[in-house]
């Protein structure tokens, strides 16, 4: 049943489920026992043989498979280093240095949102480095961890995919460069492409300008409002009653020996740990050339994010480890207890990663993104709609797929394929199209493995993080189409950049009108 509409049940079962029960390791249990017996024709002894294989390509396939492993390694240290910041009263102190700086509600949550935007190196890095910062400084403010968890996730991908210098921007770099080879009506390289198409990634600008002014205006509406009333008015940052991923179960003593330099030093080590490996790791696998783009292309980033992981937690334990003789609650007991907890507070995340790596594996065999694909390709369709066409189709395959990345690198090159020969003059337009339809998708799906990550970079519950973000995902998705429609139809990147600025302007407007009133209401 390869490549044949049933090929999207699974996924389809997987998130209506998510969706109706708000479980989601239940969810993705049945979406991949669901793959593996339409995989097998429904024989249960195959099925179960499949069921096997899916869970156990996360840690070996064909060999060791470092890229899970580190990752689910990286996840498990970031635990620690979160159990320790608390241990040694970093978190408490960098609220208090910070309160002193940043005055206002609005101030934490413009500081979150330039903070992912600027860690643009990979999105797994961003999702979970800018939790650490920013959590301590958004709980003070009572912003509900839903909301951080949107600022997290709609600034971590959509920075790094128009980014030359990122893991993404790599990536794609390559792909474009083999599509442009294949053809010769756009001469330029692929890095010129890639940067050519930013500003026609239309579904990204609208997603920024929207969280920017989020951020900056209290818009609220649909779930997110329910989560920030009851922030504000309760301080109750998310439900108690739901599984919040990295949240700590323990209470550590609580103390006045902390400094700022206990949560920001073992952050900085994180980050210069990661970056440096992942030069490293490129420069070594470049064939040691110091190309810049060579290296982000050939750079190893799980890899790396382990080793930056480890790094902040090794320094993370030696902090607290130092005040020893100054703290009176600070004992060598505490220690154990605080690898064990900041472990144990990830096992919740690692388990959705594996069950949706799983599910993604069972996916990819049922050849799910080829059939949505061929839906496209075996249709004579009028070229100026392919932009919006595709978009819309890229992001319907990362929404059941759970991958950005797999989306892209299916349709990336039967578009250049297409538009190569029907458009030319489309080519890059569509080719960002397909990137600005993968990061929505994504935005959008519960088993997506950066939706994952922003909630537990968060610590927010995972579905509630879906329900809030979703809202404002489809808004930033209507601006997108509309900006590949117009491009479609008149080939001018000025003409859909001025449609895609006036819907926005319109709709700041009647949001900034909209709050005015709920603030003079509630001031009444």
């Amino acid at each position: 049943m390869e490549n044949t509409i049933f090929s999207i049940l699974p996924p389809l079962v997987a998130i209506v489920m998510v969706l109706l029960t708000k479980r989601v390791l239940l969810s993705l249990g049945t979406g991949v026992v669901a793959a593996a017996l339409i995989l097998t024709s429904f024989a249960p002894v195959q099925a179960a043989r499949e069921i096997f294989n899916s869970f156990a390509v996360t840690f070996w396939d064909e060999g060791f498979n470092a890229y899970n492993v580190f990752i689910l390694l990286f996840l498990l240290l970031l635990g620690v280093i979160t159990a320790f910041v608390s241990l040694s009263g970093g978190s408490r102190a960098f609220a208090d240095w910070a309160s002193a700086r940043i005055k206002t509600r609005r101030g934490a949550k413009v500081l979150t949102v330039v903070l992912g935007m600027v860690i643009f190196i990979d999105d797994y890095f961003n999702a979970l480095a800018v939790g650490q910062v920013a959590r301590p400084i958004t709980d003070r403010y009572k912003v509900s961890r839903a909301k951080l968890a949107y600022f997290i996730d709609s600034t971590a991908a959509p920075v790094c995919v128009i980014s030359p210098v990122s893991s993404w921007g790599a990536a794609i770099i390559g792909i474009v460069a083999t599509i442009l080879s294949a053809q010769s009506y756009v001469q330029m390289s692929a890095l010129e492409a890639f940067i050519w198409m930013a500003p026609m990634n239309f579904y990204v600008i609208a997603t920024l300008a929207i969280v920017i002014f989020v951020a900056i205006r209290d818009v609220d509406f649909g779930a997110m409002k329910k989560h920030e009333t009851r922030a504000i008015t309760t301080g109750e940052l998310y439900d108690a009653n739901k599984t919040i991923p990295g949240e700590m179960k323990e209470e550590f003593p609580a103390h006045a020996h902390g400094k700022v330099t206990d949560l920001l030093l073992p952050i900085l080590l994180l980050i210069a740990g990661t970056i440096g490996a992942m030069v490293w790791t490129g420069y070594q696998n470049a064939g040691q050339a110091w190309d810049i783009w060579a290296i982000f292309e050939n750079t190893d980033v799980p890899a790396s994010l382990m080793a930056g992981g480890l790094l902040g937690a090794v320094a993370s334990i030696l902090l607290y480890v130092r005040q020893f003789k100054k703290n009176e609650t600070a004992k060598a007991s505490w220690v154990g207890k605080g690898i064990v907890e900041g472990l144990r507070s990830m096992i919740g995340a690692v388990l959705i990663l594996i069950f949706a790596w799983a599910l993604s594996y069972l996916i990819d065999a049922l050849e799910t993104g080829v059939y949505l694909a061929d839906v496209v390709t075996k249709n004579n369709i009028p070229t100026e709609i392919l932009p919006v066409l595709l978009f819309l189709l890229a992001g319907i395959m990362a929404f059941s797929t759970g991958t950005s990345w797999g989306s892209f690198g299916i349709l990336l090159p039967i578009a250049g394929n297409i538009m190569g020969q029907a458009a030319p003059e489309l080519l890059l337009a569509t080719l960002s199209a397909v990137l600005a339809g993968a990061v929505f998708g994504d935005h959008c799906s519960p088993i997506s493995d950066t939706t994952i990550l922003s909630s537990t970079g968060a610590g927010s519950n995972h579905m509630d993080h879906v329900l809030t973000q979703l809202p404002y995902a489809l808004t930033a998705a209507a601006i997108g189409a509309v900006g590949y429609i117009v491009i479609g139809f008149t080939g001018s990147l000025l003409w859909s950049l001025l449609a895609v600025a006036v819907i926005l302007a319109v709709l700041f407007i009647t949001w900034s009108k909209r709050t005015t009133i709920l603030e003079k209401q509630a001031n009444n």
